[in-house]
């Protein structure tokens, strides 16, 4: 009964966690509609898209967990890793995701995001003073090649996407690593939302303030409004929610594996919503990838008391 009730769980976990991947790979995909349709720019959606998030999530978090949503802000310790997690990793792996979907694509974007497990092995590396094992080192080297494959299709005295777009992607997947690797007192204090809820709006009245976001003209049409509400509701709550869900059943090893969907879902809509061609080495590219994540999933366990990893594009 019991092998039978832990089976169950793992797929519900799995589906789960499709869904998030899924619902993260649309979230890119309608951005890039925001972006090439409606003519909005990352720098006036992005402090939208977290401070309506924030809003949200705040008063479920007000709600749900009272007097404790306030608690952060009141103990300078908390609000140092708060500004830090919700600031440097949160909400700026927010901006450059999106900022990397208008340079080029929700393809792109998603897939450079997802250089982050390669990042997180290194940190982790780093600060437990442990050698990689064989098959991480070997994951690094293949998504690295992927990456290079992705930009370059080959021809590597040429880029074939804008050098900003790949800055800023792989920025994206560094400050992904920031909030998974830095947060481990504050995940283990406060619920997920309330750091989420409060990380959206700090980094939206942050990126408002810094881009000045009101200089934008937006002439928010119905299917823009629409969009952004998908971008906010399935990028950031639902999605967001199905995942970690799926990864407290599965596991963060299977979660990132299964959490694939996101950009598998981004390029299919990239190509056929968008009609951009996507070439022989653009495939090879995320299949490479894709390879160095599985070898780190499949890599021996190292002993570790860390939270759970998680992802928010």
């Amino acid at each position: 009964m019991c092998l039978m009730q832990n089976k169950y769980n793992e797929q519900i976990g799995a589906v789960l966690a499709i869904a998030g991947g899924i619902g993260w790979g649309v979230s890119g995909a309608v951005g890039q509609y925001l972006f090439t349709v409606e003519h909005m720019d990352s720098h006036w959606l992005v402090p939208v898209r977290l401070g309506l998030a924030g809003i949200l999530l705040v008063l479920f978090s007000l709600n749900r967990y009272k007097g404790l949503t306030l608690r952060p802000l009141k103990n300078a310790e908390d609000r140092r890793d708060l500004l830090i997690y919700g600031i440097a990793g949160i909400s700026c792996c927010q901006y450059f995701y999106f900022r990397t979907i208008q340079l080029s694509s929700a393809a792109i974007g998603t897939i450079l995001q997802d250089l982050s497990p390669i990042f997180i092995l290194l940190a982790t590396s780093v600060l437990e003073h442990r050698k990689p094992h064989r098959l991480e080192i070997l994951a690094v080297f293949t998504a690295l090649l992927g990456v290079i494959l992705l930009s370059t299709h080959g021809d590597f005295t040429h880029l074939k996407i804008p050098a900003a777009a790949l800055l800023t992607g792989v920025l994206s997947a560094v400050c992904v690593t920031i909030y998974n690797v830095y947060p481990k007192r504050l995940l283990r204090t406060y619920p997920i939302l309330i750091l989420q809820g409060w990380a959206f709006l700090m980094g939206s009245v942050l990126f408002a303030f810094l881009f000045q976001a009101w200089r934008y003209y937006v002439p928010l049409t119905s299917t823009g409004m629409l969009g952004i509400l998908i971008v906010v509701l399935v990028g950031n709550i639902l999605a967001f929610t199905c995942y970690m869900q799926g990864v407290k059943l599965i596991g963060p090893k299977k979660g990132i594996l299964y959490g694939f969907s996101e950009p598998l879902s981004a390029a299919l809509l990239t190509v056929f919503w968008f009609h951009q061609p996507f070439h022989f080495y653009d495939i090879l590219g995320f299949l490479l990838v894709f390879a160095g994540i599985v070898l780190i999933s499949i890599a021996p366990e190292q002993k570790d008391d860390s939270d759970s990893p998680s992802r928010l594009p």
